[in-house]
C-alpha cells in the first residue's frame, strides 16, 4: 500500500515545504501549473497508485523522461528522469473496462526530488521539495503580442467547437500572467522534450516568456522564408 504523502514543516526560511513518499509517474510529457495532462492507466503499477489518489484526494508527480520508456518492457533501460515535475490532482476519473482508468489531471505546484527509489512492483516513490509558486508578473508592452496570439489561438480552438471537456486550454484565461501565457505556450508549441522541462523549472516567468517570445519569432521567420 502507499503511505499517505505528508507535509513537513519549513524548519528555516531557505528550506521549500517538503513531500515524503510522493508517488511518480515518469512521462514522455512536461505537465505545467494550471495545464491539463489526460491519461490512460494500464500498468499495474499505476493502477493501484491512481485508485489510492483518487480515493483520498492525494496528488502524484509528472516526471519527464530522459531514459527508458513510459511502459516497462522485458530488457528496457532503467528510468530516469529529470529532477523536477509537477504535482498533479485527478480531476476526472473513468473505468470503462477492468484493468483501464482513463482520467484527466490539472498540474498543481512544482517540485524538486530530493531522492527517489523504485518499488519491488515497479512504481517510483519520492521525497520531493515543493518549489516557490510563479509570482504573478503583468506582462510588458515588448511582449504583449505572445498574449494576443494565444488569445487569438484560443478563439480559434472554440470556433472548431472543441468539446468543453476536451478543450486543452483550462479557465480561468489569465492572458495578463506572464507564467500562465508562458506555460500555455510551452503546451501547445512542438518543443523538444528538454527544452519544455528547462522552461518549466525556470524560477523567473518574465524569463520564461522571453524565451517563448524567441521561439514564437523564430517559428515566424521560418513560416516566411520563400519555398
Amino acid at each position: 500500500m502507499i503511505a499517505p504523502v505528508t507535509v513537513r514543516p519549513d524548519t528555516s526560511l531557505s528550506t521549500p515545504r517538503a513531500l515524503s513518499q510522493l508517488p511518480l509517474f515518469p512521462l514522455e510529457t512536461v505537465l505545467f501549473p494550471g495545464g491539463l495532462l489526460p491519461l490512460r492507466i494500464f500498468e499495474v503499477r499505476y493502477l493501484h497508485m491512481v485508485e489510492q489518489c483518487r480515493k483520498t484526494g492525494a496528488t502524484f508527480g509528472i516526471v519527464s523522461l530522459v531514459q527508458g520508456a513510459e511502459v516497462r518492457r522485458p530488457g528496457a533501460p532503467v528510468e530516469a528522469f529529470n529532477p523536477v515535475g509537477t504535482l498533479a490532482r485527478i480531476t476526472h476519473f473513468e473505468a470503462p473496462q477492468p484493468g483501464l482508468m482513463e482520467i484527466d489531471c490539472i498540474g498543481t505546484d512544482r517540485f524538486r526530488v530530493a531522492n527517489s527509489q523504485q518499488l519491488a512492483n515497479g512504481l517510483w516513490m519520492a521525497d520531493v521539495e515543493l518549489l516557490d509558486e510563479d509570482v504573478p508578473t503583468p506582462i510588458p508592452d515588448d511582449l504583449k503580442h505572445t498574449s494576443t496570439t494565444l488569445g487569438q489561438l484560443i478563439q480559434s480552438l472554440r470556433e472548431q467547437h472543441v468539446a468543453e471537456n476536451r478543450f486543452p486550454i483550462l479557465a480561468p484565461l489569465q492572458l495578463d500572467d506572464c507564467a500562465w501565457v508562458a506555460n500555455r505556450w510551452c503546451e501547445v508549441l512542438p518543443l523538444p522534450l528538454s527544452l519544455k522541462h528547462n522552461l518549466m523549472a525556470l524560477e523567473s516567468p518574465l524569463v520564461r516568456l522571453e524565451l517563448v517570445a524567441d521561439v514564437l519569432a523564430k517559428a515566424h521567420s521560418a513560416n516566411q522564408r520563400p519555398e
